[in-house]
């Protein structure tokens, strides 16, 4: 009889980790999907700061990367503001707009003689001077630098993936 009450025991015993097993993978499972939303969330308003002040820094960072390949001239602003409306719009989410301003951008870089890979330097300047930026001015709030630190990793993100596929 005892032996017969140890194995009841075990049996509930392992119904209860059961139990607790799978409302923890169930709460997990919660508990990530709210931190991709969070991230979202933080992402997003990251961006809109971005939107706010980024554009400026963009264009001079994308002119002095152009004025090196092709000197102070016409070319270098014409491709400069081009190649921030391409960040503005991968900034602002806006897929359609980018597409066309990346394709219109990398058909005007291949006219100008610069090779297209520079491109991808560029961008990469880009984004190191705005996470300098972001860490040497967003210091003090935890929050507004995480945000944009979301951000800038999701533009990181998109930006390799699409010259992965280009």
């Amino acid at each position: 009889m005892t032996q017969r009450r140890r194995g009841l025991a075990a049996l509930r015993r392992g119904a209860a980790e059961l139990n607790v097993n799978s409302e923890l993978s169930r709460v997990a499972s919660g508990l990530a999907a709210m931190g991709t939303r969070l991230r979202s969330l933080d992402s997003a308003e990251g961006r809109r700061g971005l939107l706010e002040w980024a554009e400026p820094v963009i264009y001079d960072r994308l002119r002095d990367a152009y004025q090196r390949r092709l000197g102070a001239n016409a070319d270098s602003t014409r491709l400069a503001h081009l190649h921030s409306r391409v960040w503005r719009a991968l900034i602002a989410g806006d897929e359609t707009n980018y597409q066309g301003l990346r394709t219109e951008l990398i058909a005007a870089v291949a006219r100008s003689g610069v090779e297209v890979a520079c491109l991808s330097r560029g961008d990469a300047e880009t984004m190191a001077e705005l996470l300098d930026i972001v860490v040497a001015r967003f210091q003090r709030s935890g929050r507004a630098a995480s945000s944009y630190r979301l951000a800038l990793l999701e533009l990181a993100e998109r930006l390799v993936a699409r010259s992965e596929v280009a």
